[in-house]
């Protein structure tokens, strides 16, 4: 069995480093705040004091925070980074969701430390985790990924390679695009569906049913509907998202105005106090602009 170290143990890594430990790794953790690692510490799980401290006799390490500065301070810290205690050979995965530039330049500083890295960050949220049903979309050499394939897939239902590092944040980024877009659209058809005397209920469980309705988007109807909005992927974490994607999007020759008005929307929610609720509590920001008009 592979040594591995998880870094960061907020909703997702914690969840990462538990099914590892239920599959029989042996797993070093890391979290800044510590105390998170005490029931993963219960479940067997060893803590480090540092990210470095957490890497040196792993195989495989993978990282799990919130953004680009979280990952720079995590992995290159000029005396606690986890780059500084990479041993030749081992492969480093960044799971976050990132952007590419950062993604790039992590994985270059890694390679010149003689370890290799893959960029690969999941689709799925707190369920899918709990029921290792992520999907990874891995940016990297198919060598590293050949290594570390039965590690991430103790986590996973499908992983998938779609090019060197980079492209998985690339494409980790267009689909949190492409899904914030449909919420934030079904979020404004639901407010014009109930101004217009529609009964909101019958009406979601019927959307469901439709072709134009995906799986993912039927379970945020049922949220909006039921006004339930405990966080699996919060609202302020998809405006990061969607600031990244903008970013990357400019530097190319795409017209990106429907994902910067889509942007423009979450930040909205998040000015008006909805940030730590789920992504479908941007129903109440459109309900209110509504109500507003």
């Amino acid at each position: 069995m592979k040594n591995i170290a998880v870094l960061g143990l907020g909703a997702m890594g914690s969840r990462l480093a538990g099914n590892l430990l239920d599959a029989g790794y042996r797993v070093n953790v890391y979290n800044r705040t510590a105390r998170h690692s005490l029931a993963l510490e219960a479940k067997g799980a060893i803590p480090a004091a540092s990210p470095r401290e957490a890497c040196m006799q792993a195989d495989i390490v993978i990282g799990m925070v919130t953004d680009d500065e979280a990952s720079r301070q995590l992995w290159t810290h000029a005396e606690s980074g986890a780059i500084h205690g990479l041993r030749k050979g081992t492969v480093a995965v960044e799971s976050s969701t990132l952007s590419p530039a950062w993604v790039r330049e992590l994985s270059g500083a890694i390679g010149q430390r003689g370890a290799h890295f893959l960029d690969a960050p999941v689709l799925g949220s707190r369920p899918q985790a709990e029921a290792h049903q992520l999907v990874y979309l891995v940016g990297g050499e198919a060598t590293a990924l050949a290594e570390a394939r039965e590690v991430l897939a103790a986590n996973s239902a499908a992983i998938h390679h779609v090019g060197p590092a980079g492209a998985g944040a690339t494409l980790k980024l267009a689909a949190n695009a492409l899904f914030g877009i449909q919420v934030a659209a079904l979020g404004e058809i639901l407010a014009i569906l109930g101004g217009a005397g529609m009964d909101i209920a019958q009406t979601v469980e019927l959307l469901g049913g439709f072709p134009v309705t995906s799986p993912a988007l039927k379970r945020i109807a049922s949220l909006m509907a039921t006004r339930s909005f405990t966080p699996n992927f919060p609202i302020h974490l998809v405006e990061k998202d969607f600031r990244y994607f903008v970013a990357m999007a400019s530097k190319g020759r795409g017209n990106q105005s429907l994902s910067s008005l889509a942007h423009d929307i979450y930040i909205q929610a998040i000015q008006e106090g909805y940030g730590n609720d789920d992504i479908a509590g941007i129903s109440q920001s459109i309900n209110r602009t509504s109500h507003s008009d």
